[in-house]
């Protein structure tokens, strides 16, 4: 038996398979962590991608900076200090800075939520408040784009005279990439704005990797120009969620300074697809529940063949993670209910990822191995696992002899490419 493991909240799952079905482990390359993750950020900042100094912008009586929010994995200890420590160098007052924790439709974070995001020293220090998508009064109109995209944002953001955004640049399931303007772009945009935005996620270029020909990540390009937001400074992280690499400027180049390193890292090329593939969103925080694990299912749903088993491993301690999305479900009893049923009441954010997952559901077998209640995975309509080596075996006895097996221990992170021979 060969012996393997995926990571599992805050931990790891340990499986074996049989020697004879010969696995493919499919990750990102293991890329070293810079060797002073403190020092990269300060040399991007004085080594800015298309020379725009934070210096330029030395007037501002008021900065204001997006932040991600507990679900992404950005060391802010490492992030944050140098940025700030430029910005009073430059003659900016910690009082006149304000970091808004860019929650796009999550639920605003509670001060124990924040104590455990940041360090001591920075919450002490600065004025930190975290965005409510459904607080009209803190949301500004700034027009409409292109696509008909209604863009409401932050009122204290747009208030500030530098607005910076700062995070990492990872795959992401449906906009391409994260990273550059959509940390405000989206994470600090009212609900009616991230709604449209999102509804563009049935796109057909609307999957990881997928920049230019991306509908919903060139609305958000466009919403960020909207906010005008001023700068950027993001990170690479390697699959142990150490920074390999900071990027700051515009926000326009450092996204495309921070893609292409993204790329060489992340994407791989794949001769044919799986009869069963057992992935993992990479454990905490990317398996906090599972309105978050979810986007695992889409990247390994690219590799896995129409009537296979996606198997997704996924710790889900929240539990789904979103109310509107467990509301819809309630009294649904297939997949093409699911989709009926978002059709008939239009595209609301929560119930898009229940669309997301019948789409592929409709394929493809998925079998859930995870803490969460098993009433809370069925009530998603998805099969529930025990452990994982129980998913394996029904996996294999429904497979019969010989299948494809691929593993994907950072899925969210990975960007398969399928290559036709």
């Amino acid at each position: 038996m060969s012996k393997y493991s995926v990571p599992y909240g805050k931990g790891f799952l340990q499986f074996e398979l049989p020697v004879a079905l010969g696995a493919d482990v499919i990750m990102p390359i293991d890329v070293p962590a810079a060797s002073d993750p403190i020092g990269e950020v300060e040399y991007s900042l004085a080594h800015p991608v298309d020379g725009l100094v934070l210096e330029k912008f030395h007037h501002a009586k008021r900065v204001a900076i997006a932040i991600n929010d507990k679900t992404r994995p950005v060391p802010h200890h490492q992030l944050l200090p140098p940025i700030l420590r430029k910005l009073e160098t430059i003659g900016i007052h910690p009082d006149d800075i304000v970091l808004l924790i860019a929650t796009g439709t999550h639920q605003p974070h509670t001060q124990v939520e924040i104590s455990g995001l940041l360090p001591a020293e920075i919450i002490n220090r600065y004025q930190i408040l975290s965005h409510d998508a459904d607080d009209t009064s803190n949301l500004v109109y700034l027009g409409t784009t292109l696509r008909g995209t209604p863009v409401h944002a932050n009122k204290i953001f747009m208030q500030a005279d530098l607005r910076i955004v700062c995070g990492n640049i990872e795959p992401h399931h449906f906009m391409g990439f994260s990273g550059g303007v959509k940390s405000a772009a989206i994470g600090l945009a009212g609900r009616e704005t991230i709604t449209k935005n999102h509804s563009w996620l049935l796109h057909p270029c609307s999957i990881p990797g997928e920049y230019h020909r991306n509908e919903t990540r060139q609305d958000v390009e466009e919403i960020g120009q909207m906010m005008d937001i001023h700068y950027a400074v993001n990170v690479v992280l390697n699959n142990s969620k150490q920074i390999v690499r900071s990027f700051s400027g515009s926000p326009v180049g450092v996204m495309r300074a921070g893609m292409e390193s993204v790329i060489k890292n992340c994407q791989t090329l794949i001769a044919d697809q799986y009869d069963i593939v057992i992935a993992s969103p990479g454990g905490h925080p990317k398996d906090i529940n599972f309105y978050q694990a979810q986007k695992a299912i889409t990247h390994a749903s690219l590799i896995t063949r129409d009537g296979g088993t996606l198997i997704l491993v996924a710790a889900c301690p929240e539990g789904i993670g979103s109310d509107r999305y467990e509301r819809f479900m309630y009294d649904l009893h297939s997949h093409q209910e699911v989709l009926e049923k978002f059709k008939n009441q239009g595209f609301e954010i929560g119930p898009h990822k229940a669309v997301q997952i019948a789409m592929r559901a409709l394929k493809m077998d998925i079998l859930v191995v995870s803490a969460m209640d098993p009433k809370d995975v069925r009530l998603l309509l998805l099969n529930y696992a025990p452990t994982l080596d129980q998913a394996i075996q029904s996996a294999l006895h429904k497979r019969g002899e010989n299948p494809r097996i691929a593993i994907l221990p950072k899925a969210t992170n990975t960007m398969p490419v399928l290559v036709e021979s």
